[in-house]
């Protein structure tokens, strides 16, 4: 028989996790016992049958108690066998077998059906809860659509061959990672972003599995195998999230063993002692089955079930609704650790700028008009590669300004393009070109601007310069202001960047610590001095690939745009797909509302049985008192787990 770990009771191994005891049409032995219970109650307070049969009362009773005993007592014994003697099971199969005894037979059957009942409804939360993270991202399609020679057939995606050609029809998910080989098309993403916003991708570049085709029926030639698709790799990475526990889980797991045996010793410990007293006092009346039955209720009132589902399951609410919002923690411990977070430090590009660039200004010399300058320019870099050469061919595209045929094109690395146009020999690139060609050009230019500076030259003459600057996110300047609204004060930019850059950057975010002319290794030592601070709690936010060191050096790593992304997935802690700042803060708040919910259970579930317990040993609650807090327990608990679902967004 295959064992695992049983989720209630600590890490006590069991012939069936708690979670799947009990499928959902499987409680017929629930309902079988309820029903013998109940009317055998009736017939027993009506005076009807039992008075005249003891016997039969044991029997009605005891086949009220096997469907829901058995299973339990099963448990117990396989647990004893393997050495693990104190746990629910057995502290469940001790309380009802000892009602039994003494002629409570009504409450030890509910014993049993109301421990069931709880395991049937915390089975169901915690298979909801799991359910619901695996269908959030499990997407992926059965059937993928390859064309070869023209033909379409029908494959299973696991059998598709990188290389191959698939075609995905509008309304349907790609179903694996591949290159657009259509001209343009437009996707859906929220099945790994979060968020339905189209996105149009063009030929040549990547579609990513989960995506859902929205205005024409695409072809994409496959470059990744199932197994490593975006979707797989972060269904893999939710679902093994839970595998990594937070403080929380592991202080109730550690709890777990010990508050069982040592609750188990103080109901011994309520029979022995009053016997022992009455030995030395005569005039004490002991009397068995009385402290037998306030021990019963002790055992009853012990069970730790219901503390030790509702943690895991608040977490995994927490893991799902951020999952849900576009936000992946690869475990509870990082979703736990978000809470403590005090110190956000973001890298500038691609991070809280968009990593592209755009001419911000154009500047010329006397008798050039600006129209003609970015004409020149845009026709010398408009084969290039260049992310700076692709902005100034972009921005001439849309001003609506024709480029020109360029011949005899040079290009000299770190330093820009030599071309020939309308017959006009032009330099365009960096003050290094120009003084290689011995140009004569303000030489103030590039430590005045505020952003790269690409310089002109026509027929060995200065003719003047554009400025191109990368551009903040759309939520970047929100992303600073729900920082600072959940009262996160230090908020630092780090950057490769020239200083003056940075420090623009920063101004219009509302950042006061801004830093630039860093080389990886300077963000290294700038977090490094950060950490010499035992009370700053360091989350970094980068783009998971530059930023590696940094990311694993902070106490949370966050990874913008990891959509795709494999160092992103690899090195963070937590990957936010959207590639949106605003998250950061969104991330904060999920842990805080996570580890807030799960306090709330461990102080409830506690409270309840510490007040019981004490009634329970004094006299004044019964078994029934003692079953239904428990289970009452457990259901409170359960939902307000669930609660962490509708609270984060």
């Amino acid at each position: 028989m295959t064992h695992h770990h049983c989720t209630c009771c600590g890490s006590a191994p069991a012939s069936a996790n708690c979670a799947t005891r009990y499928p959902l049409k499987e409680y017929g032995h629930l309902v079988l016992s309820a029903l013998l219970l109940t009317s055998g109650i009736v017939l027993m307070n009506a005076g009807i049958l039992f008075p005249q049969h003891p016997g039969l009362a044991f029997a009605w009773f005891m086949a009220a108690y096997l469907p829901v005993g058995l299973p339990v007592l099963r448990e117990a014994w396989e647990n004893i066998c393997q050495k693990d003697l104190f746990n629910e099971f057995t502290l469940m199969t001790i309380a009802s077998i000892g009602a039994f005894y003494i002629g409570e037979y009504p409450e030890g059957v509910a014993v049993m059906l109301f421990y069931s009942l709880g395991e049937y409804f915390q089975g169901k939360a915690v298979s909801k809860a799991r359910h619901d993270i695996k269908a959030l991202l499990d997407v992926r399609p059965e059937v993928a659509i390859v064309v070869k020679e023209g033909k379409a057939f029908p494959t299973n995606p696991r059998q598709v061959q990188i290389g191959e050609t698939i075609e995905v029809k509008v309304g349907e998910r790609v179903p694996l990672d591949g290159t657009l080989l259509t001209d343009m098309a437009s996707f859906n993403t929220s099945a790994l972003t979060g968020e339905s916003v189209p996105r149009h991708i063009k030929q040549g570049e990547e579609v990513l599995s989960g995506m859902i085709a929205t205005d024409k029926v695409t072809r994409i030639r496959v470059n990744k195998p199932f197994e490593q698709s975006a979707l797989s790799r972060i269904l893999d990475l939710v679902q093994h999230a839970a595998e990594r526990k937070a403080p929380a889980e592991l202080f109730i797991r550690k709890f777990a063993r010990i508050y069982t045996p040592v609750v188990t010793g103080l109901a011994a410990l309520l029979v022995i002692i009053p016997w022992i007293w009455s030995l030395v006092d005569a005039g004490f009346a002991f009397s068995f089955n009385e402290w037998l039955y306030r021990a019963l209720v002790f055992l009853v009132i012990s069970c730790p079930c219901a503390l030790v589902v509702s943690i895991p399951l608040g977490y995994f609410g927490g893991i799902g609704a951020a999952s849900r919002l576009g936000i992946l923690f690869k475990g509870g411990n990082y979703l736990d650790a978000m809470a403590n977070i005090n110190t956000v430090v973001f890298d500038k590009t691609g991070t809280l700028t968009q990593g592209t660039f755009e001419v911000s200004s154009c500047e010329t010399c006397k008798g050039l008009s600006a129209e003609r300058l970015i004409q020149l320019l845009a026709s010398v870099e408009q084969n290039s590669t260049h992310p700076i050469a692709k902005a100034i061919a972009s921005y001439a595209s849309r001003k609506g300004i024709d480029l020109l045929p360029a011949k005899d094109i040079q290009e000299t690395s770190g330093q820009g393009l030599e071309a020939y146009v309308d017959g006009i020999h032009i330099l365009a690139g960096n003050a290094r070109l120009l003084e290689q060609h011995q140009v004569d050009f303000p030489k103030d230019i590039s430590d005045k601007a505020e952003g790269t500076v690409v310089l002109c030259a026509l027929d060995g003459q200065y003719a003047g310069h554009l400025i191109l600057s990368d551009m903040l996110k759309q939520d970047a300047v929100q992303a600073i202001k729900d920082l600072k609204a959940l009262n996160i004060a230090n908020i630092q930019m780090l950057s490769g960047d020239k200083q003056a850059i940075v420090a623009t950057f920063a101004r219009k975010l509302g950042i006061t610590q801004a830093y630039g002319d860093l080389l990886p290794e300077g963000k290294v030592k700038h977090l490094e001095e950060l950490r010499k601070d035992d009370t700053n709690r360091i989350a970094f936010v980068g783009d998971g690939i530059n930023d590696a060191p940094v990311l694993a050096l902070s106490h949370v790593g966050i990874a913008m745009g990891g959509l795709g992304s494999d160092a992103a997935i690899e090195t963070a802690d937590v990957v936010i797909q959207t590639d949106q700042p605003s998250k950061v803060a969104t991330a904060i708040r999920a842990g805080k509302v996570t580890r807030h919910i799960v306090w709330q259970n461990i102080t409830l579930a506690l409270g309840i049985k510490i007040l019981v317990l004490v009634l329970g040993a004094t006299g004044v609650a019964n078994l029934w008192g003692a079953v239904f807090a428990d289970v009452g327990v457990a259901l409170l608990a359960i939902m307000n787990a669930i609660r962490v679902q509708r609270l984060i967004r």
